[in-house]
């Protein structure tokens, strides 16, 4: 029998040399598949828009075509005699694919918009799973049918299928990291372009290689991977594994992804530390004593599945109170303690494949057929996980039942029955663990003493409703993004989100809220009359908050609206209706998957839904930005809208994008005149016209520079970065915004303020500098300082509630002095609220006055007026 088949052990130096590039090729291969991967997850999100939806359907596809591809390869091998050209002319088409998979994406994104309107929501999820497969099962097919050629090509050479399986996985690994640097740096196309060359590069270098060792793949020897299939029982046991491992990573990245960095960062961070596990496993683990290793396999895979649950919260506490000096400590420490912690699992997991083959006739063909049946296995545990455990048994109840399921199906191949009395030790702990721990557990430091009071999670986001020890509930997506609390300087900031956007347009009938959050907001629409109220709110959990557990702060606004459960972006997109203001809800634009929402596209969209005389708000947290990225947000956000404005509302921005032309001081007060006094007291918050106009800060300003692009990406990733190493500065940020506001009278010919009324707004335009400044004093460590410029702003303006409060804050912390001054502590309190009649911290002091000095009714009527402002203060609703 002739060896001219597959590459030679022997003495050929040509042969031991072409083994060795075919395992680089595989090793690159890995890495442009799941670079592959990740970017057609982003691709996908973003047509989708659900992130999570994008990544789960991606992996589904992806296995899915994996497993057919190396099933079908099993059987076309046999025919094939030169499989290192089939390999490398693979590789080419799959380059080419990718390069042509925008295009199509593009081509189904119109005709799956316009279907889109008639669908409800569960339906378009399902239209979506079908887009994503028809488009990447092709080119993942072609992935799992290398798997069969490779295999053939190293037949009788030092690669066994381990070495090859962990060579591949570990290229895989950096694929998963690729794209954290190319998106940034290249964008989304070009990134593409850059994998597409690699995989044309490894199609060059495999034809150059079959040509030079034409020799080396005659076709004359049988294959060993022509062997018949392994039983059914063992592939549907390993499909089973399959599954319950594919679980594990989908809720890694939901359980680690909340407490480790939450950024785009972190599902390519995760993907590498569980890739890496398995490439180790699967090379290194075999070389041991095989019936001690089967034993062994299961117990480590269910042990180490329980430990990374119950680990999870001391993980969460050493993240919340450690400082890291820069984001590259900070991801590679992160990196290494989530290693440590899963590695157990992970090397598990790899070792089973070339473990279960060498025990079944034919390792090539034994390996092949499992692997198959694996990625098979892979699909249906993330489409379950997604659809049905996570939504009904959270993402900790779901990692338990995957680690239950692994153990027990790796118990399939151990003789010993005593092993099997792990199993029960296992379920009990599992059960001890199902559930996630509580808030104030995985958030020690800034959540201590708190109470969960509401969790709602599915595949889409995980909800909490907790309450603080002072009774304030926080409304937490994801566990650390905080959306909105009751406390009543956060609802007031929260209803200015609505009253700015609606008192701009001189006669709104009609608005959308971009988000719903804990509907306090929206409750700021309320004194706005003949006024249709439509929000959008992807998180069912959020919805259920609004209505249930914030109602008392929100005005029971939920009554008055009309919510859809729905992506804004989606929305967007197949929506035709159009509204007067659209307003978009603060959010974390360095969370995964929320920078898109700060896009060129994004605004675009928002802009093509409003009525000819309409205007769009999107509210900016200032805290959360670096100088550069803020000014690629304004940059995008000018490019759709060109008369862009800006007005400052405490620490956050307004960048206000009229349809048409800004209206100015002109449209705020015609919106007025239709109401009473009473009403446009409730319109403006009691602080009057004068006070908004005084917070105007000009017009954005026409800057060369990147701008956000949903497929050039640019803050997402910058801002990570830019938190951990120190150049998100709010003093610089607030300093380089005053720099830009324009004088006083520049603002009042952009307003087309009237000439009798230029004292006020000046006063109030005045006045809104002079807190700011007091702010940067404050943040910089100059109380004195800040201090005087808050009473000189007071002075200016009396009506702004921002200063206000500042004021009283002072003036409180100031109370001792005050009474060695001559004053009674009666009196001082009295001046507090004569500055700020609604300020807590005098309201409460009031109360316990009274009750220390017996004045039960007098202090029942201080009681009722902070249980007024602060429905949830846990003091105030203690009955005495």
């Amino acid at each position: 029998m002739s060896h001219a088949s597959t590459l030679s052990l022997n003495t050929n130096p040509a042969s031991r040399l072409l083994w060795r590039w075919v395992a680089i090729l595989y090793f690159l291969s890995g890495l442009t598949s799941l670079a592959y991967e990740v970017l057609w997850a982003r691709m996908l999100s973003l047509q989708f828009g659900v992130s999570i939806f994008g990544v789960v359907l991606t992996i589904a596809a992806f296995m899915i075509g994996l497993g057919l591809g190396s099933l079908a390869g099993v059987r076309w091998v046999r025919m094939i005699s030169k499989p290192l050209a089939w390999f490398a002319l693979l590789e080419t088409a799959i380059a080419f694919y990718s390069l042509l998979l925008p295009s199509l994406v593009q081509a189904m994104g119109g005709w799956m918009s316009g279907v889109a309107t008639r669908m409800t929501l569960v339906q378009w999820y399902l239209l979506q799973g079908g887009e994503a497969l028809c488009l990447l099962v092709l080119p993942a097919f072609a992935m799992g049918l290398s798997f069969a050629l490779v295999l053939k090509v190293v037949e009788r050479t030092p690669l066994s299928l381990g070495k090859l399986y962990g060579l591949n996985t570990v290229g895989g690994a950096a694929g998963a990291l690729f794209p954290l640097w190319s998106l940034s740096a290249l964008g989304w196309t070009n990134s593409v372009r850059t994998v597409a060359l690699i995989g044309l590069s490894i199609g060059v270098a495999g034809l150059t290689l079959s040509y030079i060792y034409r020799a080396s793949q005659s076709g004359n020897v049988p294959s060993k991977i022509q062997q018949t299939r392994p039983p059914l029982s063992a592939l549907f046991v390993y499909a089973g594994i399959g599954a319950g491992s594919i679980m594990l990573e989908v809720c890694w990245i939901r359980l680690y992804g909340m407490v480790l960095l939450r950024t785009e960062y972190v599902l390519g961070v995760i993907l590498a530390v569980f890739l890496l596990g398995i490439a180790f496993g699967s090379m290194l683990l075999p070389r041991v004593h095989k019936q001690w290793l089967t034993m062994i396999l299961p117990l480590a895979t269910g042990a180490g599945v329980l430990a990374s649950l119950w680990l999870l919260p001391a993980v969460s506490a050493w993240v919340e109170q450690n400082q890291f000096r820069s984001f590259l400590g900070a991801t590679w420490t992160q990196a290494l303690i989530l290693g440590l912690f899963t590695f157990p699992v992970t090397l598990s997991l790899g070792a089973w494949l070339p473990l279960l083959a060498g025990r079944l006739a034919g390792t090539e063909a034994s390996g092949v057929w499992l692997y198959g049946a694996n990625c098979l296995g892979g699909a249906t545990g993330a489409i379950i996980a997604c659809l049905l455990l996570i939504p009904s048994l959270g993402s900790a109840g779901t990692v338990a039942i995957a680690g239950l399921a692994i153990a027990s199906l790796g118990m399939f191949w151990v003789n010993s029955r005593r092993v099997w009395l792990a199993i029960p030790i296992m379920m009990m702990v599992a059960w001890h663990l199902r559930s996630m721990p509580p808030v104030h557990v995985l958030l020690p430091k800034i959540e201590v003493n708190s109470r969960d009071l509401f969790l709602y999670e599915d595949a889409i986001a995980m909800t909490h409703v907790i309450q603080q020890q002072d009774g304030q509930r926080v409304l937490l997506s994801d566990l650390q993004r905080m959306d909105a609390s009751s406390d009543p300087s956060a609802v007031e900031i929260q209803m200015d989100q609505a009253r700015l956007a609606l008192l701009l347009h001189p006669a709104p009938h009609s608005v959308l809220f971009l988000g719903l959050g804990t509907g306090i907001s929206m409750a700021g629409s309320v004194p706005f009359p003949d006024l249709q109220r439509s929000a959008v709110e992807l998180s069912r959990g959020a919805i259920i908050a609004a209505r249930t557990w914030f109602a008392p702060v929100n005005r029971n606004i939920m009554d008055q609206a009309q919510t859809r459960r729905d992506d804004a972006r989606h929305y967007l997109i197949t929506s035709k209706n159009k509204y007067d203001v659209i307003i978009g809800d603060l959010f974390h634009p360095d969370l995964a998957g929320m920078g898109a929402l700060l896009s060129v596209q994004q605004f675009q969209r928002a802009r093509d839904h409003l009525n000819a005389d309409g205007v769009f708000v999107q509210w900016l947290a200032l805290n959360q930005f670096d100088i550069q990225s803020l000014k690629v947000v304004l940059r995008s956000f000018r490019q759709v809208f060109p008369d862009a404005q800006l007005f400052m509302d405490g620490m956050h921005l307004a960048m206000v994008g009229p349809h048409r032309r800004f209206l100015g001081a002109g449209a705020l007060l015609a919106n007025l005149r239709r109401m009473t006094a009473q009403e446009q007291s409730q319109a403006t918050g009691g602080e009057g016209a004068w006070t908004w106009l005084g917070r105007y800060w000009g017009p954005i300003p026409e800057t060369a520079g990147p701008v956000q692009d949903e497929w050039v990406p640019y803050i997402e990733f910058s801002l990570p970065r830019a938190r951990y190493d120190g150049s998100v500065n709010l003093p610089a940020l607030l300093g380089w915004m005053l720099e830009h506001r324009p004088d006083v009278d520049t603002a009042g010919k952009i307003l087309a303020v009237g000439k009798n009324d230029r004292e006020k707004f000046g006063r109030a335009y005045f006045a809104t500098e002079l807190t700011m400044r007091a702010w940067i004093a404050s943040i910089q460590g100059e109380p004195a300082k800040a201090g005087k410029l808050i009473w000189l702003a007071y002075q200016a303006n009396r009506q702004d509630r921002w200063i206000a409060d500042a004021l009283a804050d002072n003036m409180l912390e100031s109370l001792p002095e005050a009474t060695q001054h001559g004053l009674s502590e009666r009196e001082a309190l009295q001046k507090i609220l004569k500055v700020s009649p609604n300020f807590v911290g005098a309201l409460r002091a009031f109360w316990h006055m009274e009750l220390a000095a017996g004045n039960s009714r007098e202090a029942e009527r201080y009681r009722s007026r902070l249980l007024a402002v602060s429905p949830f203060d846990a003091e105030a609703r203690t009955i005495r």
